[in-house]
């Protein structure tokens, strides 16, 4: 071997060692970012009780009812006039001074532990309840109104004081309207924004009515089932910063937030009046694009941790206290923003900027000192979805010291939902809420967005029982609780019930009753709470009562197994950075997801279960139908009000349908990932049985609820694009069997010499410095269309024959670069490029050959050793490309070979960067993702691709730079290789030949 060979193999064995140790770190990096892993999480066990027969007390027969003057204490005794009239008495008289059954006082209690006290006694004279304070005497007619309403009696004397100081509700379904599309995602939770004029005056007055009419129903309403707080979206529509300078003269904002204040204080006022706390609701960072530009001008952009900044917020919530005086605090969420939650024709919006435990702690302090100067308290929700200490502050203990632990202030309260996580079930209790300093709020959600937008019964008394008495037993800060009777989620997807307005609101009504009873009263028992709710419901007959309590009890098993696959569900799962939820087959809400990247993990995390997983949806429709029977079985004429059982019965008929359905998907979507992991033919025949069962499921319920506005049907395009290419993976792996065959017998001719082609190509992946001249124009073509059939067909089967945005990205990039290449160098780049295609076309067509591309991403997204070894020797072979082509470019100065190549590779980036910056990178990833159907469909739709896994924006425009730099760094590396002497025409440079003359002479001279 020649002194030249032997330095050749040198550089080439240290070139692919070098590529294998880089393709080891990406492999590692990859491990890193998709990293799944599950643990056993600590689940807390819902013991359902069913209540057994309790006797129904008949109304006290009351015929007056003697108050104070006072109109708290008078319109609580207008709702005890109404139970008894529901109760079939004659309406009492309220006020005067003659007789009276009732007696309602204001008066000192010895050892009241609460301004909301109330002494209820019951004798042969009659009721008399006595408050500590009118607000405490109008909570003692509010539990006597419940109780005639539920039939149980009065009797006794008794002191009762509420357990929770503040009892929280969000602003119901004020303001809002269903949406004509039922799969509305927005996440606007605004509650003006349909008075909203486009130009002065600004705000409908007959608009305005009708929401404030609707906001005192909802508040009368609060304040008798004993809630005594609310909670409204809005601040920045209500500012101006007057002072400040932040809006010029004259500009639309100011004109407007005034009509806005000038209209809806008032009415918000009216809830203060009632005796409610007032809490306004913001994101941080809200912004309008005056405040933005204004920010940028004096703080220099939007530091979080910066003073200045919040010094402008502190100016415009003291504006709002002057300008809403009846507001007890502002609450503030970091965690979520963006467009999504913009109301239409508004410029409000938030962002996500408050992200370091810094500019938590700078904006709590500066916000504290504003509220604190008026007495009035800051909520800090807790709430924070993503990476690091704000990140995690939710669910994790250790943040949450790191982030709060210093913060002292007595007007900060903390806001936590009970779970571990959003409002799901399958989840352990929130850690959080058993520590901290602070002040502490629990948070409930009755119309369960994850869990069919409280379409399906679902009685979480027992859960939420469980939950507020694991929190007061650890920590004696916990004071409050607040209960969303409508929010969470989109507010316009799923059923178009409205709380207290429109559709089968009384479904998810039951869960608001109930935590208002279990903040008053903990130890109550939940299956007492939920018997009083049915009474005062649906019905007080007891065979009626019993079937649907009955129902009732099941519900929560039929939720939890039908919307749920359980032994995934019950791990706490890390994946892509994240902590997914424990539904993700239905990703989110009513979205029924056929993506790899979950589905394949489901399994994964399930494989050992999987039998059980499968039977988990079967005993969700057993469920289902028992529930179904119960009700069914009841007499219409024993309801308060026959549409009531209408409305349960088709409620009950679309679980059972539902669930069916679900049932029928998880089995197929299971089985099917079984024969991926296996290649069990067993597998198989179960997967295609129960792909056949789900598609007749499927449309039978799309056909029945597809245009049903109170039960709408669930989403399954997601699950079409997932099992329609999962059909298509025994053809794919066959054909990539057939193509990995020929590819090979390409590279057999090539080693041994047999095709002139062929062996072009088999050098060029191998031995590109071998290739000798270039290959005529004949053998040329030959290559290229040998290489671009098996480039083709090998990515059409990768993506199943559906996915030519992949297909587009791929062919561009190869076709760039080979052309850059090409005309900087000579044939033989094309002959290195094919065999490169060639080698990386065998290793893919060797994995897809297995069991189609599903076995593919299936490896990928649960295997991490087979992923390790893939990624590894696939970089590798990447890599190995530019290597060639610099090393196929033999009588070129090094320099200029390189160049050519940083060239090419320049140029190719930033080819396609600049494609997909004028795409839009969030437009191209929803593209491409709803061809391949990796992640979930409904990631774009939601949130976005890029916000959910935090991936920059720019992130093209970086790339673009890089290639343009790269191909730049290129251009002057030729250059400079050109410049430092000529070229020969046999290509070796004049200078590197002068050399080599001058050394020959020195040696001939040494030898004379």
């Amino acid at each position: 071997m020649t002194g030249d060979g032997r330095r050749m193999r040198w550089v080439v064995g240290a070139a692919v060692a070098v590529l294998l140790a880089a393709g080891a770190v990406v492999a590692y990096g990859v491990d890193g970012a998709l990293g799944l892993s599950y643990s056993a999480a600590d689940v807390p066990v819902e013991r359902v009780a069913e209540a057994g027969p309790a006797p129904l007390a008949a109304p006290p027969a009351i015929a007056a009812i003697r108050v104070p003057d006072d109109p708290l204490v008078t319109r609580a005794a207008g709702v005890v006039a109404d139970a008894l009239e529901a109760r079939g008495r004659p309406r009492p008289k309220i006020g005067g001074t003659g007789p009276a059954q009732l007696t309602a006082r204001i008066a000192a209690l010895p050892g009241a532990r609460s301004l909301e006290s109330f002494r209820l006694t019951s004798a042969a004279g009659g009721i008399t309840v006595t408050g500590v304070t009118a607000a405490g005497t109008a909570a003692g007619l509010y539990a006597v109104a419940d109780r005639i309403r539920s039939g149980a009696a009065i009797t006794g004397d008794t002191v009762t004081a509420p357990r929770l100081g503040l009892r929280l509700t969000d602003a119901g379904s004020v303001g809002r309207e269903a949406a004509p599309d039922e799969t509305d995602y927005s996440l606007n939770t605004d509650v003006v924004g349909s008075a909203l004029l486009p130009d002065a005056p600004w705000v409908d007055r007959a608009a305005a009515e009708r929401i404030g009419a609707q906001f005192r129903a909802f508040v009368d309403h609060s304040l008798s089932q004993g809630y005594n707080g609310i909670v409204i979206p809005g601040f920045l529509e209500y500012v101006t910063f007057e002072g400040v300078g932040v809006y010029d003269d004259g500009d639309d904002h100011i004109g407007r937030n005034e009509a806005l204040v000038a209209a809806f204080a008032p009415i918000f006022r009216y809830a203060a009046d009632s005796g409610m706390k007032v809490y306004f609701l913001t994101d941080m960072l809200a912004l309008s694009p005056p405040l933005e530009r204004f920010l940028a001008r004096t703080t220099g952009g939007l530091d979080a941790t910066d003073p200045r900044l919040w010094a402008v917020y502190q100016a415009g919530l003291a504006e709002l206290f002057e300008r809403m005086p009846f507001a007890g605090g502002l609450m503030i969420r970091i965690g979520e923003g963006g467009a999504v939650y913009r109301q239409q024709g508004w410029d409000y919006e938030s962002r996500l900027a408050v992200t370091t435990p810094e500019a938590v702690r700078a904006m709590l302090t500066a916000l504290l000192a504003t509220a604190g100067q008026g007495g009035r308290d800051i909520i800090f929700r807790s709430w924070t979805v993503g990476v690091g200490a704000v990140g995690d502050l939710h669910t994790n203990p250790a943040s949450y010291d790191e982030v709060l632990g210093t913060i002292d202030d007595p007007h900060l309260v903390v806001s936590t939902k009970y779970p571990a996580g959003d409002f799901y079930s399958h989840l352990p209790l929130n850690p959080t809420l058993t520590r901290g300093n602070q002040r502490r709020i629990v948070e409930f959600q009755s119309r369960r967005e994850f869990e069919g937008f409280g379409s399906l019964p679902n009685d979480l008394t027992a859960l939420h029982q469980q939950a507020l008495r694991t929190f007061l037993a650890a920590n004696p800060r916990v004071e409050g609780s607040w209960t969303w009777t409508q929010d969470g989620g989109p507010l316009r997807a799923g059923p178009t019930s409205l709380y207290l307005r429109a559709g089968f609101w009384q479904l998810y009504d039951l869960n608001t009753y109930a935590a208002a009873r279990l903040a008053w009263r903990p130890d109550t028992p939940a299956e007492e709470i939920t018997r009083d709710w049915v009474r005062q419901t649906f019905s007080t007959d007891p065979a009626t009562e019993r079937a649907i309590t009955g129902m009732l009890a099941r519900s929560r098993a039929a939720v939890t197994k039908g919307l749920y696959i359980g032994p995934y569900a019950d791990k706490q799962v890390k994946a892509l950075g994240l902590e997914p939820p424990p539904m993700m087959w239905i990703f989110e809400w009513d979205i029924v997801t056929g993506d790899s990247a979950a589905l394949d993990s489901i399994y994964a995390v399930s494989r050992d279960r999987l039998d059980e997983a499968i039977a988990g949806g079967d005993r969700a429709v057993a469920l289902a139908v028992e529930m179904r029977d119960l009700v069914a079985a009841t007499d219409p004429a024993t309801y308060r009000d026959p549409a009531l059982r209408q409305r349960l019965t088709d409620t009950l008929d679309f679980q059972v349908d539902l669930f069916e359905t679900l049932a029928a998907y998880r089995t197929t979507v299971l089985r099917h990932a079984q024969w991926l992991d296996t290649g069990d033919g067993t597998a198989r025949q179960q997967w295609q049985a129960a792909r056949a069962v789900y598609e007749t499921r499927k449309a039978g319920h799309l056909a029945r609820y597809g245009g049903d506005r109170d039960l709408p049907a669930y989403q399954f395009t997601a699950a079409d694009l997932g099992t329609d290419r999962a059909d298509r993976d025994p053809a794919m792996a066959w054909l990539a069997r057939v193509l990995l065959a020929l590819v090979l017998l390409v590279v057999a001719l090539g080693a041994a010499n047999r095709n002139a082609a062929c062996r072009a190509l088999w050098l060029g992946a191998t031995r590109p410095w071998g290739l000798g001249r270039p290959p005529d124009r004949a053998t040329a073509a030959s290559v290229v269309a040998i290489a671009a059939v098996a480039l083709v067909a090998s990515r059409l089967v990768y993506t199943w024959f559906a996915a030519p945005a992949h297909l587009v990205l791929v062919l561009t990039a190869w076709l760039v670069f080979a052309l850059i290449a090409r005309a900087l160098t000579d044939n033989r780049t094309w002959a290195v490029i094919g065999g490169v295609i060639l080698l990386r076309t065998a290793l893919l067509l060797g994995a897809l050959a297995v069991r189609g591309p599903g076995h593919y991403w299936f490896e990928f997204w649960t295997a991490p050793t087979a992923r390790a070894v893939y990624i590894t020797v696939a970089f590798a072979g990447f890599g190995w490309l530019f290597v060639a082509v610099t090393l196929a470019q033999p009588g070129t100065r090094r320099r200029r070979a390189v160049g050519n190549t940083l060239v090419a590779g320049g140029g190719t980036l930033a080819v396609l960067a600049a494609g997909i910056a004028a795409l839009g990178l969030e437009r191209a990833l929803t593209i491409w993702n709803d061809q391949l159907a990796l992640l979930p469909w409904g990631l774009s739709r939601i949130l976005g691709i890029t916000v959910y896994l935090g991936i920059p924006t720019n992130l093209p425009l970086v790339a673009l730079a890089a290639g343009v730099v790269t191909a730049a760094a290129g251009a002057a590396v030729r250059w400079s290789a050109a410049t430092d002497g000529g070229a020969r025409p046999d290509g070796r440079s004049a200078s590197n030949t002068g050399r080599q003359s001058r050394l020959r002479r020195r040696s001939v001279a040494r030898t004379s």
